[in-house]
This record gives structure tokens, sequence and C-alpha cells, in this order.
């Protein structure tokens, strides 16, 4: 006679049936967040971005993440205003896109986010009068030249990573918002670092992830504001990714190239507040929240310094 599994439970002790219950409730909890995976990395349909505004601003658009954001917004069909600090760049960049996508009106306009902020917003906020701008790109961001300690951080890099990382995000933002207020539509997409929030965090990379936390945070902060006025606001948490500012040239399964990331990044455009688009890098993610902290920063640190190491060999043989 068949005796089902739950027969077999009665009369066990109480702690084996409370063992049982949670083990159950562990394996459902973990089968809903695998499945909710699968289906915001997967199926998940994409926001159609040409709901918040026809206009899209992306600063830092003639190189990596920035870049590859500008092709993808194109291709959707939502116009253009690039920001960047190369006329010559933003021209290539212009001219690049609009001979792929040809119905994209594109405006440029120079801007040194190093230099004189309040005069590069004042023109910021002059060529996006009257345009109906409803998607912001806040990728202009600056790193290391290589990994160092705090003390080796001279003053014009430790300046430069605070304006063009905290105070031109800030800025920009205050200046495109309150158009997007009285549409009562809009996204604002801030890239952040993976070296802010995956890891606990990045030695030799102090300033630098202590200014995407404050990217993260003030997306965050945001997001609880302008969220019944129909403004999203999202912070993009990538891991490393091909671009000059990460010093990777080759791209691979867990290093996307800046059109693979932006692809994955424009999907999640108006989800969640804090994202990471790229699916293989939620699995790093994953790997290293189930490591004890202590583990990660050993190994975090001989990474950095070997960094370290190639760098001062490398300006080593500039000077030589």
């Amino acid at each position: 006679m068949e005796v089902c599994f739950m027969d077999k439970l009665k009369g066990q002790p109480f702690w084996v049936l409370v063992l049982f219950t949670w083990g159950s409730l562990l394996a459902l909890k973990f089968a809903l967040a695998f499945l909710n995976w699968v289906y915001v990395n997967f199926l998940r349909p994409a926001k159609n971005l040409k709901k918040y505004g026809s206009w899209a601003l992306v600063t830092g658009p003639t190189d990596g993440i920035g870049k590859g954001f500008a092709f993808q917004l194109a291709r959707k069909g939502i116009n253009l205003i690039l920001v960047g600090r190369n006329p010559d760049k933003l021209k290539d960049v212009s001219d690049s896109i609009q001979a792929k996508y040809g119905k994209t009106q594109i405006k440029t306009v120079v801007v040194d986010f190093a230099g004189d902020l309040s005069e590069g917003v004042g023109r910021i906020s002059e060529a996006i009068e009257g345009l109906d701008v409803g998607v912001l790109i806040n990728n202009v961001g600056m790193s290391y030249p290589y990994a160092r300690f705090y003390h080796e951080v001279d003053e014009e890099l430790l300046k430069n990573l605070i304006k063009i990382n905290v105070e031109a995000t800030s800025k920009v933002t205050h200046a495109v918002l309150p158009g997007m207020l009285k549409r009562k539509r809009g996204a604002i997409v801030n890239i952040g670092s993976g070296a802010a929030i995956v890891i606990p965090s990045d030695p030799l990379y102090a300033v630098y992830a202590a200014t995407k936390a404050y990217v993260d945070q003030f997306s965050r902060c945001l997001y609880v504001e302008y969220k019944k006025s129909g403004i999203d606001v999202q912070c993009q948490v990538p891991l490393y990714v091909a671009t000059k500012m990460a010093s990777i040239k080759r791209s691979s399964l867990f290093v996307p190239s800046a059109d693979e990331y932006a692809r994955a990044g424009l999907r999640w455009i108006g989800y969640e507040p804090r994202c990471t688009p790229y699916w293989p890098h939620t699995l790093l993610w994953a790997l290293a929240a189930s490591l004890p902290e202590s583990v990660i920063d050993k190994w975090r640190l001989g990474f950095c310094l070997g960094i370290r190491k190639r760098g001062q060999l490398k300006d080593s043989r500039k000077k030589e």
C-alpha cells in the first residue's frame, strides 16, 4: 500500500516538521526569485521611450557607454542632444549616427565638465529650451588613471573626480528636471558603478567609489521624490564594461562591449530604481554577495595593487 510523503511526516518529532517547513519555504523563495530573474532579464518588454518625450540628452556620448546609449536611442527613433567637451568628437559621433539613422535630429553642446559648470549648464539649458526632452542619460564620469592610495591622489584629480562625477550629474539633472515636471513625464538614468554597490569596498579607488555611491543615493532619493510626478529615476550599476575608462579593450561574456551594455540598459529604463542591466553581471553580483566581505576585500586589494604596480611602471617608462 502506497504511503504519501506527508503521511510519513506524521508522527515525526516537532523539530523535523519545522525543518521541513523552513526548507520548503526557502526552496519556494529561491524558485520565485529565479523565475523573477528570468522574467526581468529575458522576457519583460522594454518600455516605449517615446512616451517620455521625443528628445534624449546624453552626457559623455563620444566614447564608451554614453556613445552606446546615443546609438541605441537613435535606433529607437529618439532625437538627441549630445553633450561633451570635444567638438570634433561630438561631430564624428553625430555624423555616424545620422549616417546610420538618417531621420534622427541631433544637437551638440560643448561642455567641459571639469571647467566652468555654471556656464556649461547654462548652454545646456539654452539648447533644450522648447524641446520635449523625455530621457536624460547622466553618463559623463571619470576614474583614476590607475589604482592608487588615497594619499597619492593629487589635488587636481581629487577636484575633477568630485566635480565631474558628483557636481555635473547633480547640475545637469537640475537643469533638465523642470521641463519633465512641467510635462509630467520623463526618465532620468544615472550611470553608477559596481565599485560602490556590488563589492563591499574598492580600495585604491576610494574617491571614485565614493562619488558613485553618491550617484546611487541621489538617484534613489529622486526616484521617491518624483515617482508620483510621472518621472522615473534610475541608477544603473554596471560591473566591468570594455571601455577606455576601464582600460579594457576586448569584450567577453562577463565584460560586454559598450554597445552590448547599452542595448541591455535601454530595456531597463523606467523600471527598478537601481538595476544591473547586463545579466551576466548579476551572476557576479550574486557570487560577491555569497562571500564574506573580508575575503572580497583581500582579493580586491591584491587585484588593485597589481593595477597600481603596472600603472607606476608605465609612468616610469614615459619619464625615461
